[in-house]
């Protein structure tokens, strides 16, 4: 696959966001958990400290619209703290665990047998449906309003479903009923620079990040393939020693997460949802329009049921994309039905042609190929 590295441009251009070395040395202030596992300690008041992190959390949660989540952080006194605030949504999805198993079923309103939640619930209170009638109605919010629209008019905050383990935008207000929609929330406090980055330009084509000690090809694969292709191409990578190094490897999804930017969109700022640092490809959506791709990671996304392990997660970086029902008709439009940052997982091969209506109630597109970005860790 050595034809792909041939294409890969090296852009030696120096942007705004630049620190000396000597800074990066002192800065570690976003350090990426594990997928798997976390590092807690339980404080016997009703609040848990991350030890990675350095946050702390609300052991329990409650269930409100955004605007009440909001005064009740305001007004919270958990374990003699009155500092609590709602999380962003990068602090949020620092708890979620690769180890769970997709509770998404034909049967909506029954938890299926072999399902396991994305969060460690021997720390952690849980329960599937906690804010709806469906078993996937696990949304925790943060205070991350989306940059853009989702279905077309729908202003939206992206939160962390801990029962499928994905990030959605999802609308503040009921589409059908006007109604403030219900999300589960989960307070935290402490390390406030948390989720920082601070990106180091070194004009070699690669990208340091001394908050995570994370370094970045600034140029993508600049073509789309399937999940085993990313980690041949990734293995290519390191047999010709690119751009000097030979231990790049395919992200897992935490550590993709960390170069999302939230405050950036197609809709809002003309641009991917990632800093302006890097390079990105441009793509053609399935409409015909300029658009920007997904991104696979190296992180595996269970599901239960046969082929448990078929599906890999992914970040949008562009409009995330679904074919939505009209009302009262089978026409579908194609829609942003997430928005650019929301995580998503779809199988890790074979034939986009056999999803001409995308997949799930929202018809998410599912293109098979997808982009990547190698990283490796800082020296």
């Amino acid at each position: 696959m050595s034809y792909l590295l041939r294409n890969i441009a090296i852009s030696t251009v120096c942007c705004s966001m630049v620190m000396t070395v000597a800074s990066a040395s002192s800065t570690h202030n976003y350090p990426v958990v594990s997928i798997e596992h976390g590092q807690y300690k339980d404080n016997n008041n009703d609040t848990i400290t991350d030890e990675v992190t350095g946050l702390m959390w609300q052991k329990g949660y409650q269930v409100m619209s955004y605007d009440e989540a909001v005064q009740y952080a305001k007004s919270a006194e958990l374990g003699g703290y009155n500092d609590w605030r709602l999380p962003n949504i990068k602090e949020l999805y620092s708890l979620i665990l690769f180890t769970g198993v997709d509770a998404s079923n034909r049967d909506m309103y029954t938890v299926p047998e072999g399902s396991k939640p994305f969060i460690d619930t021997g720390t952690f209170d849980f329960a599937y449906g906690t804010n709806g009638k469906r078993v996937i109605d696990s949304q925790y919010l943060s205070t991350s309003i989306y940059s853009g629209k989702v279905m077309g008019k729908d202003k939206a905050v992206f939160g962390v479903n801990f029962a499928d383990g994905r990030i959605k935008g999802y609308p503040l207000v009921q589409p059908r009923t006007k109604q403030d929609n219900q999300f589960t929330v989960r307070l935290v406090r402490g390390n406030s620079d948390y989720s920082n980055n601070h990106f180091i330009d070194n004009n070699n084509g690669t990208v340091s990040d001394a908050a995570t000690q994370l370094m970045w090809s600034k140029q993508d694969s600049q073509t789309a393939m399937d999940w085993s292709d990313s980690k041949d191409w990734i293995a290519t990578l390191n047999k010709e020693e690119y751009l000097g190094y030979n231990d790049w490897r395919l992200p897992d999804i935490k550590e993709l997460q960390t170069i999302v930017d939230y405050s950036r969109s197609p809709q809002a700022t003309d641009s991917a949802a990632i800093d302006s640092v890097f390079s990105i490809s441009a793509i053609k959506d399935e409409q015909g329009n300029e658009n920007y791709p997904a991104f696979w990671s190296s992180t595996t996304h269970q599901k239960v049921g046969r082929n448990s392990q078929s599906q890999a997660a992914y970040f949008c970086f562009g409009e995330c994309l679904g074919y939505m029902k009209k009302p009262g008709s089978s026409e579908r439009r194609l829609l942003d039905v997430h928005g650019a940052g929301a995580q998503r997982a779809e199988p890790k091969a074979g034939d986009a042609k056999d999803y001409p209506n995308g997949f799930g109630p929202q018809g998410d597109v599912i293109r098979i190929k997808n982009y990547v970005r190698a990283v490796r860790d800082m020296p």
